[in-house]
């Protein structure tokens, strides 16, 4: 935009005016940004309300989870052995076996 090339040696009047330009333009844009990210909430807080689920599903655990989770009760394995042996990582055994 010509009014915003301050290049070519403009005057004192003509960097102030590109100046207060360029502040207008990154107050509308900041406006218009804090606007989405209100529309953004608003949109998510509706969805959760109609009963909405985000995220992944839950990872179902396998048949023999509860035998796997009854040896790592008792010492016989590890909670890597065990998480190896559902083919899970360590932290998903973990969690399971807080949950329930």
């Amino acid at each position: 935009m010509p009014i915003l090339d301050t290049s070519e040696g403009r005057d004192l009047m003509g960097t102030l005016i590109s100046d207060i330009v360029l502040q207008l333009l990154s107050y509308v844009a900041e406006t218009e940004r804090n606007f989405i990210h209100q529309r953004q909430a608003e949109g998510i807080a509706a969805a959760k309300i109609r009963g909405v689920k985000f995220g992944r599903k839950p990872k179902q655990r396998p048949d023999i989870y509860e035998a796997v989770k009854s040896k790592w009760e008792k010492g016989e394995l590890s909670a890597r052995e065990a998480a190896r042996q559902l083919n899970v990582t360590h932290s998903t055994f973990l969690r399971w076996t807080r949950s329930k």
